[in-house]
């Protein structure tokens, strides 16, 4: 059905995911450990034995378990023998997602545990309690941990085959550091060497969480309805849509308080139904990657709380995996990738989160312009309608009408509740930024240009988007009006003391291109070479500075890597987000300059060598090929970086946007990636908003967030292949064709460069 008000779809947008990201968000204030996303060892762990005692271990991390688990489908496994003499320690660490203050709610701290061989008490492990990530190896303030504890004081004999659960009051552990131990900042679980009987133990670990006590009703109500803990609902609706490898589900639900996730029952060839996976509360998705075609299954869901008491599981739903041909494959990444911002977009601004999961508080500007670009997709493809696409906007345009600008940009981070500035990266951080600035009008623009209907909305959505772009200050950021080059940041508080300028190549080249073509406030068009092409030396120690590397450095490279010849880059090129970021709506095939004939080849020519550097292989990292390619920022191991096709750069870790993002240069080489990631490596890499965002086969390691940097690039760039819808738009608006008149002009008058 079509809602015929922008008032109603508003409201129903808000109604949808509201309670969506709050209740993830109340998860993740309690939930420890539920699964790992790595099927041989957990990630977020470390363990070590000395001997002669003796601990299961797997790259210095505890196993992961698939026989026994409480929450699908697995659990952590400890597995000991301890000896007189030696010992042994297992740390599980909580997951700190980026950005996100990792402050737990609750008293308790519980676990589940499960032995297939009875244990008695005084043969289980002791634990403490640690709230730095160190666990045992905290040295300095404000780390600290709790003196050693027996579990069994907690647990009691451990019956075989059975699940336990263990509540440790943490309050009352001792510390035993020269600091108070916080159990709201709870980082690490540790067991370690407890009596030393000789004997070979295991121990199942899982669904490790925080919480408080029960409240107990008094002796007047506990007898009536009121005073009965809230039991799990039934979900209802629950449907399954095939696709080549894997089955979507979704359902409905009225979420209890006691929710705690959804358990996810499969049943194939008629055979009894068997759990499979959970889905967070909130995330009525799941993903069930069954790796074939041709197969059929029928699902149910449940809900569960935190005590393991199930509702009533669903009524049934059942799909088929089945042949895709490549363009239906391409639609169903664009709308996998799409579903990060429509079902996770922040409720009350319609922006985009840096992450998620990450802090519910946080918007981006310039992954918020990404997102515009994929909303617009959105509609084209058929995943919302156009009237739902224009309430989006609508909303995400009011915002930025209300949020603080300074000299007509707005910041990097915002607070989607208030819309006021989050310095992120510190006080000197606490004002414009123009890079953001410069990716969230590409969007706004490609907008204003695609909602062109002769409707009193859409119609009115132009006219506010324009008076937006008007009031950009492009040529404040140049610190003073002979400066050759636009500065990132500026601070009512610090003014330019930040003073990064924006030099190139790399992602930011979308901002002069803005700035030259600004009506209101423009730069000159000599300043994409006096600043962002520039030749003086503070412009070449800026690139070899970054980069490493003096290729390049001069703007113009001109070497050969690979067989491929690079007339625009430092280095080999850099991370491949600087051939999307800029480029979303802004088309490369027609902006050229002295120093090359055509960005698009160019850019091209970087995907190239991106892929024939992980072909090499030099670093000789697990899992690079020919479909396995694409160096790009993105969550790490380490957090976030910018791998690179260069030795200082290249740290293992594939950025699955990089080639997918890349389909317009390379859309072979992207298509073979994609398919690899999706068939070969699907049961790891992709999930309810498609491709995550990064994994490292070396190190066995899968990211756990999605960002909102790079999604949309996916959605936007595979669609800029398919119809070049995205570049028509924005390449439609009249000031962006007299931009390319006045750099044109100035490329003229500038002389061949010197080194062409």
């Amino acid at each position: 059905m079509l809602l015929k008000s922008t008032a109603a779809v508003s409201l129903l947008i808000a109604l949808a995911f509201a309670p969506a990201l709050h209740a993830q968000g109340t998860y993740y204030r309690h939930a420890f450990f539920d699964n790992s996303l790595e099927g041989d060892f957990y990630w977020n762990s470390s363990a070590q034995a000395a001997a002669p005692s003796a601990l299961e271990l797997q790259h210095r991390k505890l196993p992961v378990e698939t026989r026994w688990y409480l929450s699908p489908p697995n659990a952590i496994r400890l597995q000991w023998q301890s000896l007189r003499g030696g010992g042994w320690d297992a740390e599980i660490h909580l997951v700190n997602f980026p950005n996100r203050w990792p402050e737990l709610s609750g008293q308790n701290l519980y676990f589940w545990i499960y032995s297939p061989t009875a244990i008695a008490a005084a043969d289980l492990p002791e634990f403490l309690l640690s709230d730095a990530r160190e666990g045992l190896q905290v040295a300095e303030f404000p780390g600290s941990f709790t003196a050693p504890e027996p579990l069994g004081k907690y647990a009691g004999d451990v019956p075989a085959g059975k699940w336990l659960r263990v509540r440790v009051p943490m309050r009352k552990l001792r510390s035993a550091s020269v600091f108070e131990f916080h159990p709201e900042r709870l980082q690490s679980v540790i067991f370690h060497q407890g009596r030393a009987d000789g004997v070979a133990h295991t121990l199942i670990v899982d669904q490790i969480y925080v919480d408080d006590e029960p409240r107990v009703a008094s002796a007047a109500t506990r007898r009536s309805k009121a005073a009965r803990p809230e039991a799990p609902r039934t979900p209802t609706q629950l449907t399954a849509t095939g696709y080549e490898r894997h089955v979507l589900l979704h359902w409905e639900a009225a979420e209890s308080d006691a929710l705690a996730h959804y358990v996810i029952y499969r049943s194939r060839d008629g055979g009894p139904y068997a759990p499979i996976g959970i889905a967070l509360p909130g995330t009525h998705r799941y993903v069930d990657f069954i790796g074939s075609i041709g197969v059929k299954a029928s699902y149910k869901v449940a809900e569960a709380d935190w005590n393991n008491r199930s509702s009533l599981m669903s009524a049934p739903a059942s799909a088929a995996t089945r042949a895709m041909s490549d363009d239906e494959l391409l639609t169903m990444l664009q709308e996998a990738a799409f579903q990060y911002y429509w079902d996770g977009g922040e409720p009350n601004s319609g922006m985009a989160h840096e992450n998620l999961p990450g802090d519910d508080r946080i918007v981006a500007t310039g992954a918020s312009g990404f997102m515009i670009e994929a909303i617009l997709v959105g509609i084209e493809r058929h995943f919302i309608t156009r009237e739902q696409g224009l309430a989006r906007l609508t909303r995400i345009v009011s915002f930025l009408e209300r949020a603080p600008r300074y000299h007509g940009a707005w910041s990097h981070y915002m607070n989607g509740a208030t819309a006021q500035t989050m310095p992120l990266f510190g006080m000197l951080d606490n004002g414009g930024d123009l890079v953001e600035t410069a990716f969230i009008t590409q969007g706004l623009l490609t907008a204003r240009q695609y909602f062109n209907h002769e409707t009193p909305a859409e119609r009115d959505l132009a006219r506010r988007i324009t008076k937006l772009w008007e009031g950009i200050e492009w040529d404040w950021y140049r610190d003073g009006p002979q400066g050759d080059f636009l500065y990132w940041h500026w601070s009512p508080q610090w003014a330019f003391q930040i003073h990064h300028p924006l030099i190139g190549f790399n992602e930011v080249m979308v901002a002069y291109l803005l700035a030259i073509a600004s009506p209101t406030h423009p730069v000159p068009a000599g300043m994409y070479y006096s600043g962002w092409a520039g030749q003086n030396e503070r412009a070449l120690s800026y690139r070899r500075g970054w980069s490493g590397s003096s290729d390049g450095d001069h703007y113009y490279n001109g070497n050969t890597y690979f067989g491929i010849k690079l007339d625009v880059g430092v280095g080999t090129g850099g991370p491949l987000f600087f051939t999307h970021y800029s480029f979303m709506g802004f088309d490369p095939h027609v902006l050229h300059d002295k120093y090359t004939s055509s960005y698009f080849d160019n850019n091209r020519n970087i995907a190239l060598i991106n892929q024939a550097y992980c072909i090499a292989n030099p670093k000789h990292f697990a899992g690079y090929g020919a479909d396995a390619w694409g160096l790009t920022a993105s969550d790490g191991p380490t957090g976030y970086k910018t791998p690179a096709p260069d030795a200082e750069n290249d740290n293992g870790t594939i950025t699955l946007t990089g080639a997918l993002a890349s389909f317009p240069y390379t859309p072979e080489a992207s298509m073979a990636a994609f398919k690899h990631y999706y068939r070969d490596l699907g049961a790891q890499l992709w999930d309810i908003y498609g491709p995550r965002d990064a994994y490292n086969p070396t190190l066995n390691w899968v990211s756990p967030i999605y960002m909102g940097l790079n999604q949309a690039p996916i959605v936007a760039m595979v669609e800029n292949y398919r119809t070049g819808l995205l570049w028509k738009t924005f390449m439609s608006n009249p000031e962006i064709a007299r931009m390319q008149q006045k750099l044109d002009a100035a490329t003229a008058s500038s002389g061949a460069a010197g080194t062409h």
